[in-house]
C-alpha cells in the first residue's frame, strides 16, 4: 500500500501483519469446500501524517457486501437494545417528529429503522447487500440497494429528501473511498441537519488487544483526531462524541454542517487528547500492539493445545467476521474446533472461511455437552454467558479469547 485513503500521504511499512486470510464474511456452502478460496494479505499500516490506522484494498467493497452478505443485525439482543435507547435519545435531543426525516446508512435489516418508523417519523435505509436490505423491505422499511457517497446523495438533494438526521453505525471503516463516503454525508444533511457515526475506536482496540477486529471488509481503523480531519476536509464539524461499550470500546460521533449551531462540546479535545496521551500519534504504541498480539496467539494456541492432550472437546459460539480473522491467524480448525454454532439461520448450515468449520444452530451444544465452549464474539459476552449458563450442568467451561485467553467457569 502506498498512500493513506485519507489525506494521501506516503505510508511506511506496516506495523502489524496477520497472514494471508480470506474475506471473513464470506461463509462457504458445502459445494464450495473443494474449491481454491482467494486470500489476501492482513497488513495494518498508520499514517504518520492524519494518523488513520488502515488496510490495502484487495476486494472491491461491491464484491464485498453482495447480494449473498450474511451479516444481519437483528440476531444480537443486546445490539437491539442499543438501537432503542439510541432512537429514544436522538428523538429527545434533535426534536424528531412526523415532519422529519431520519436516513440511514448501511441499514442492513432494519435493525435501528424500525423503531424510528414505530414513532411515525419517516425513514430511508440505504444499504447496498440486496440479501439483508430484502430483510428490511420485508419489515415495511424503504430501503435503497445503493452504495451511498457524493453522487447518491445529490439524487437526494434532487429529490428534496435531505435529511434531518443522518445515521451510519459501523459503516465509515468498510468504506474504502472515505472522502467520498463524507462528501456524501455534507451532501445529503439539511442546513440544521445531523450526523451521528459509531465505529470502533483504535484506541480501545489497542487498549483492549482487539486485533482479531481487524479484517479485509473494516478497510479503516478509526481514531477522533482522523475523523476530525477528514470531516473537516469536507465542510463538516463534529461537535460532539460519546464513548460506547458496544464492539470492545466505540465512539459516536455528532456532526454538523461547518455552518452548524450547535456549540463544540469539550469532550470532543478530551478524546483527542487522551489518543495522544496513548501515543497514537506515533510509532511505539503500534509496534508494541504487535508484539502483544504475537503473545496472544502463542498463548491462545497453548491453551487449545493442553485442552486437546486432555481430550477434551471444544465447540465454538458465534460465527463473527472477528472470529474468522482470529482462528485463520492462530491456524485453528477442525482439528481444535469440533464446530462453531450461531443464532443467525443465513449462516447455519455453512462452513466458516479459510478454517472450513462448520456452523450449526445453538441447540447443538445442549445435545454433544462439549468440555469448553470457546466465545468468538466476544464483544457480548455476557449475552452469551447467559444464554449458555446450562453447559455448567455437565462441567461445561468457557474459553474468551480477547483481550488475553481466559477460562471461565
Amino acid at each position: 500500500m502506498d498512500d493513506c485513503r485519507s489525506c494521501g500521504s506516503a505510508l511506511g511499512a506496516p506495523f502489524l501483519r496477520l497472514g494471508s486470510q480470506p474475506l471473513s464474511n464470506a461463509y462457504l456452502r458445502p459445494a464450495q469446500l473443494a474449491r481454491m478460496e482467494p486470500t489476501y494479505p492482513l497488513d495494518v499500516y498508520a499514517c504518520e501524517r492524519c494518523t488513520l490506522v488502515q488496510l490495502a484494498e484487495f476486494e472491491r467493497a461491491a464484491e464485498i457486501f453482495g447480494d449473498d452478505y450474511a451479516y444481519f443485525s437483528s440476531f444480537s439482543d443486546s445490539w437491539l437494545a442499543h438501537c432503542r435507547a439510541y432512537t429514544e435519545m436522538a428523538r429527545a435531543r434533535f426534536h424528531l417528529d412526523a415532519a422529519s426525516f431520519v436516513v440511514e446508512v448501511a441499514s442492513n435489516d432494519g435493525y435501528l429503522l424500525q423503531y424510528f418508523q414505530r414513532a411515525q417519523i419517516p425513514v430511508l435505509g440505504v444499504e447496498p447487500a440486496r440479501s439483508v436490505a430484502d430483510a428490511a423491505r420485508a419489515k415495511g422499511i424503504p430501503t435503497d440497494v445503493e452504495f451511498f457517497g457524493a453522487s447518491y446523495a445529490a439524487r437526494l438533494r434532487r429529490e428534496g429528501r435531505l435529511a434531518d438526521l443522518l445515521i451510519g453505525n459501523n459503516v465509515l471503516a468498510h468504506n474504502p473511498n472515505i472522502n467520498d463516503f463524507v462528501a456524501g454525508i455534507a451532501g445529503a444533511l439539511l442546513p440544521h441537519g445531523v450526523a451521528t457515526l459509531e465505529f470502533p475506536h483504535v484506541l480501545r482496540m489497542i487498549e483492549g488487544n482487539q486485533f482479531d477486529t481487524i479484517y479485509h471488509e473494516h478497510f479503516s481503523y478509526l481514531s477522533l483526531h482522523a475523523v476530525d480531519a477528514l470531516f473537516a476536509r469536507h465542510g463538516l464539524a463534529v461537535f460532539d462524541v460519546d464513548e460506547l461499550a458496544t464492539h470492545g470500546g466505540s465512539l459516536r460521533i455528532y456532526a454538523q454542517l461547518a455552518t452548524g449551531r450547535h456549540p463544540v462540546s469539550p469532550r470532543v479535545a478530551e478524546v483527542v487528547a487522551a489518543e495522544r496521551e496513548a501515543g497514537l500519534h506515533g510509532r511505539q504504541a503500534y509496534a508494541e500492539f504487535g508484539e502483544r498480539v504475537r503473545r496472544t496467539k502463542r498463548e491462545l494456541l497453548a491453551l487449545l493445545i493442553a485442552a486437546k492432550r486432555a481430550g477434551k472437546r471444544i465447540v465454538g459460539y458465534g460465527a463473527p467476521a472477528k472470529g474468522n480473522t482470529l482462528l485463520n491467524y492462530c491456524g485453528a480448525r477442525t482439528d481444535f474446533l469440533d464446530y462453531t454454532v450461531d443464532r443467525n439461520p443465513h449462516k447455519q448450515g455453512r462452513f466458516l472461511p479459510g478454517t472450513h468449520i462448520p456452523i450449526h444452530a445453538p441447540e447443538r451444544i445442549f445435545d454433544d455437552k462439549p468440555d469448553y465452549v470457546l466465545i468468538l464474539p466476544w464483544n457480548i459476552q455476557q449475552e452469551i454467558l447467559g444464554a449458555l449458563a446450562g453447559i455448567a450442568a455437565w462441567g461445561g467451561k468457557f474459553i474468551v479469547p480477547i483481550p488475553e485467553p481466559e477460562i471461565i467457569g
